[in-house]
């Protein structure tokens, strides 16, 4: 399910993963490139560097700022190309993981989005990259990326 509001956009996903399965995915470097990103600097701890190449064509970064095994992370957010509304660092991405039976479900805030594209264009980013995170959570493979450029 996805929602929008005036200030965050939230996408939620049932992953039938445990809690810490899912939050792997969000703190080891090659898991999280089997679902988003083409090359990426995770340190997931509070503090730690986010930067990420998502498709080929420009990096997103940012620093963690919560890692609170396995229930929730949060980092800052923002491109680094030249122009862009959301620049490194000026949005905020929350990350929680709720037990649900043998499932998981993901909750993603993405806060401080400054225009309505830009919270549509994110929207629609982590709706996509939540249900390749479902397949590799699951065992399976997402294989390559159609969104990827290089």
């Amino acid at each position: 399910m996805t929602t929008t509001d005036e200030t965050a956009v939230i996408v939620q996903r049932r992953i039938m993963a445990r809690p810490a399965t899912i939050f792997s995915f969000f703190t080891d470097p090659a898991r999280w490139l089997r679902w988003q990103g083409v090359e990426a600097t995770i340190e997931a701890v509070p503090g730690g560097e986010f930067r990420m190449n998502v498709v080929g064509d420009g990096y997103a970064s940012g620093r963690f700022v919560e890692v609170d095994p396995p229930r929730r992370i949060v980092f800052s957010w923002g491109w680094e190309l030249p122009g862009n509304p959301v620049p490194p660092g000026s949005s905020t991405v929350e990350i929680d993981l709720v037990p649900d039976g043998e499932a998981t479900m993901v909750r993603l805030t993405h806060r401080g989005l400054p225009l309505p594209a830009a919270r549509d264009q994110h929207r629609q980013g982590w709706a996509h990259y939540l249900e390749r995170l479902d397949l590799v959570a699951t065992g399976g493979d997402a294989g390559r990326d159609p969104w990827r450029v290089a």
